[in-house]
């Protein structure tokens, strides 16, 4: 079990992100969480916030600090000032949002993308080049834009009550998906949001 919260909003800045932390601990009755997490970069506080992440990590009680919804400007103004540099940036990321400059940058400096949404909510299953690329791979829609995100190097979030669908999420290392396949895929980009859109963020 690998355990990973997150920071939130109304909680943001030095002294309320250890209290809120803290909190969190005692909710999950552990002692330390494997990633914690600044969930939005809050104007005005994300810094404050990172500083107090840094505390808990050199504490040892978050065994390693990300961020999530960090554009490339948010994240090169919290690397000016970072002791250490996110382990993660969790992100909304599908074939049909791709966020190619923030995944560039993310790579530049070593930091993982987690891919949140990678389902796009269900709002692309039906896409006519989803599906064509997943009856030639034999695999489930579902497979195809997961399998696009692992091989973009993301590590995929697909969220499931279903058995049988977390069973499905979790087959993506038997096949793998050929250079037109990725190809058309990565022709989808339409910058489809289907949260909060953190781009518009300052």
């Amino acid at each position: 079990i690998f355990v990973t919260t997150k920071l939130w909003n109304e909680d943001q800045g030095y002294e309320r992100a250890l209290h809120a932390f803290d909190a969190s601990a005692k909710r999950l009755g552990l002692d330390y969480v494997d990633l914690y997490l600044l969930h939005w970069p809050v104007p005005g506080k994300r810094v404050d916030s990172w500083r107090a992440l840094e505390k808990l990590f050199e504490e040892k009680r978050a065994r390693a600090i990300g961020v999530s919804n960090f554009m490339v400007s948010h994240l090169a103004e919290l690397l000016k000032v970072a002791m250490v540099v996110p382990a993660v940036n969790q992100i909304e990321l599908t074939p049909f949002l791709q966020r190619r400059d923030t995944q560039a940058f993310c790579k530049e400096h070593g930091i993982i993308v987690e891919a949140y949404s990678p389902l796009t909510r269900g709002h692309r299953l039906g896409h006519p080049v989803v599906l064509a690329v997943a009856q030639a791979v034999k695999r489930s829609p579902a497979q195809v834009l997961l399998r696009w995100g692992v091989q973009h190097g993301a590590v995929v979030l697909p969220k499931s009550v279903t058995p049988e669908r977390i069973a499905e999420n979790a087959a993506l290392f038997d096949f793998e998906l050929d250079g037109a396949a990725m190809k058309r895929l990565d022709a989808l980009e339409e910058g489809l949001v289907t949260g909060w859109d953190p781009a518009t963020q300052r």
